[in-house]
């Protein structure tokens, strides 16, 4: 049954891959970014560039390949965003708008910003009754992880979550965002998550968002459904993640492989 859903995943994640095969370098240029002749041409007209041979095609290539392997994370990192609410919605069978949460704040002009985080179950719009009962089970078991006052836990009616591929980055301003986010869940009634699903994350980072009352799962294959990505996926979501990329890692290696090869290379895209 589970293979059934895997042409559908398979492809959400490669069409977001897909997006960096044809990145280009801006060189401070703005817009779509430069091919290769339109490089040399700018920086061989350049004085001091030129001078120092920065015009050469490993010149463009280097910065090809910083950029767009940035691009690989991004686009990885959004895939797995959209692959993960599919999930909820395919697999405890709620609606696309309960998948999804958002919240209004106004800023100091006055104007009303919409901030949203990536994913949503809440105990009421799951229809099964195993999968809720599951659920709740669940969410009791991390209310006492976290250490939650009674009265807050009981207030809790689900959880709301951020989804990333990794967390390489100790940037206090997003995570500043996120400690918002999660003061901001709490007065709704829900438990922030954090989802990643890799291993990479740095350990500080993750002391502040536990000490943020943020529970955080990381892409473990082993451990418990309030430590691992996989584990959680699998006994509260009902769907085996880590088995559907073991079936598909080939094709996804392979895709990826071909992404940064062509990013690698030097050459007009005309």
């Amino acid at each position: 049954m589970s293979e059934a859903f895997d042409s559908k995943y398979v492809k959400i994640l490669l069409d977001r891959i897909t997006v960096c095969k044809n990145y280009k370098p801006k060189f401070g240029q703005g817009g779509d970014g430069l091919m290769f002749h339109e490089f040399q041409t700018l920086y061989s007209n350049d004085p001091l560039y030129s001078w120092f041979g920065l015009d050469h095609p490993l010149m463009y290539a280097a910065h090809k390949a910083a950029g767009g392997i940035t691009s690989v994370y991004r686009q990885i990192g959004i895939g797995c965003e959209v692959l993960f609410r599919q999930l909820l919605i395919d697999h405890l069978r709620i609606t696309e708008e309960q998948a999804n949460w958002s919240y209004q704040v106004k800023i100091s002009s006055g104007r009303i910003r919409i901030l949203k985080l990536d994913g949503r179950i809440e105990s009421a719009h799951v229809q099964d009754e195993t999968h809720r009962q599951t659920f709740l089970v669940w969410m009791e078991r991390a209310a006492t992880h976290l250490n939650l006052d009674e009265h807050v836990a009981r207030a809790m009616r689900g959880l709301v979550m951020e989804v990333r591929q990794g967390y390489k980055s100790k940037d206090s301003k997003r995570q500043n965002a996120d400690i918002a986010n999660a003061a901001e869940a709490y007065t709704q009634g829900y438990l922030p998550l954090l989802v990643v699903l890799s291993t990479q994350i740095d350990n500080d980072v993750v002391e502040r968002y536990e000490r943020g009352k943020w529970l955080v799962l990381r892409g473990l294959l082993s451990g418990d459904d309030l430590s691992s990505t996989y584990i959680f996926a699998r006994d509260i979501i009902g769907y085996d993640l880590a088995a559907f990329f073991e079936r598909n890692s080939q094709i996804l290696h392979d895709f990826t492989v071909d992404v940064l090869e062509s990013l690698l290379r030097a050459e007009d895209d005309d």
